[in-house]
């Protein structure tokens, strides 16, 4: 272990223990670039929240959910209980709007829904926000999120805001027209049930679900409550990303303080092979960066494993490694009388030395 690595880990705990013990946390995100693992970051969280809490839910905001095939069973938008857990629920979120409602209401739902649509993002706010809602009523201690890619989760951090610029929109256009609309409707076809008009009712339900999204927003932002978790690899577009993402959650005030580096090679399994040693000097530089730019996080290092972590079980004993800093094996003693570095290296010679003599011979030749 280099200087940096063990300074790092005698000011900072290694390990998202800290997690775990502050009980006081509902929402916990875990995000980070494409394909450095955060689904088995996520999904090995709550299995270690699951093991402090009364109730744990984990969400998939990502279209393309792997819930279900890390834990290798289907999961739907319903909150389902994990098989082998007693208090670990998933559920994986559509990210696609449901407008059936607004469709559904007399006298021009489709109106509304075209309506609701016409506005950049309003859809995937409102579908948010009935998430959100529908979260809120369910009785978790924890909501783990395992979120798509960095730009879609900066994206739904932004929800909140652009669900208010909706609002506003829809506001300015009921100044503007709601006298005419309320007319047409009523010649079209039966008044709204209590009288209310389509657009009134439109603002009602918009209304009600920015309530929601900006109560959410508020706890977003209360470090007691929230927390994010940056999922990265040690190489360069994973820094560059993790950073990028880090500057953001400053901006939008939402607490981050652990780093999990995935995917890292340690020395001692690398073994003679020429590829791993290679690739263990790249992941080092980075290394070396992620402990000089964030010296006041905990940074904890997940190893590279020679297959995926699937099921339960698998990912039962993986989380270990968020709570217990990873020791590689030490590899086994060598056998006395032998060394296999010093074989491979004698081989080696050998081969050069039979490969000189064969130039040296095929120059012979051709100056003869």
């Amino acid at each position: 272990m280099s200087d940096a690595y063990a300074d790092a880990e005698s000011a900072l705990e290694p390990t998202l223990q800290n997690v775990l013990d502050q009980a006081s946390l509902k929402w916990i995100f875990v995000g980070g670039k494409g394909g450095v693992g955060k689904t088995t970051c996520s999904c090995s969280l709550a299995t270690q929240l699951a093991g402090v809490r009364d109730s744990v839910l984990i969400i998939s905001t990502d279209p393309a959910h792997n819930l279900s095939d890390a834990f290798r069973q289907k999961f739907s938008k319903t909150p389902t209980l994990v098989g082998g857990f007693a208090n670990l629920y998933a559920m994986e979120v559509d990210p696609t709007p449901d407008l059936s409602e607004l469709e559904g209401l007399e006298g021009g739902g489709g109106f509304l829904a075209d309506i609701s649509t016409s506005i950049p993002g309003i859809d995937e706010a409102m579908s948010f926000a009935e998430v959100m809602k529908q979260v809120q009523s369910m009785d978790y201690s924890c909501i783990v999120f395992d979120t798509a890619p960095t730009g879609h989760t900066l994206r739904l951090l932004q929800f909140p805001s652009t669900l208010e610029k909706g609002l506003n929109k829809l506001m300015s256009l009921k100044e503007s027209f709601g006298g005419m609309v309320s007319q047409v409707s009523r010649m079209l076809g039966p008044s709204m049930p209590g009288g209310e008009d389509m657009v009134d009712q439109l603002m009602g339900k918009v209304d009600q679900l920015k309530s929601v999204v900006e109560e959410v927003n508020a706890q977003f932002r209360n470090d007691e409550l929230t927390t994010f978790v940056c999922v990265c690899i040690p190489e360069f577009l994973s820094l560059y990303e993790t950073e990028r993402l880090i500057q953001e959650l400053a901006k939008f005030e939402i607490d981050s303080r652990n780093i999990v580096i995935n995917q890292v090679i340690f020395p001692e399994e690398a073994g003679t092979s020429r590829l791993l040693q290679a690739r263990i000097r790249m992941q080092q530089k980075y290394l070396d960066q992620f402990y000089d730019l964030y010296e006041d996080f905990h940074i904890v290092r997940l190893p590279l494993l020679e297959e995926e972590v699937r099921g339960p079980d698998a990912i039962r004993a993986f989380s270990q490694n968020l709570v217990h800093p990873y020791k590689p094996a030490l590899p086994p003693p060598a056998a006395a009388g032998s060394n296999s570095l010093l074989e491979e290296l004698q081989r080696r010679v050998q081969e050069q030395a039979a490969r000189i003599a064969e130039l040296e011979a095929q120059l012979a030749a051709a100056q003869g």
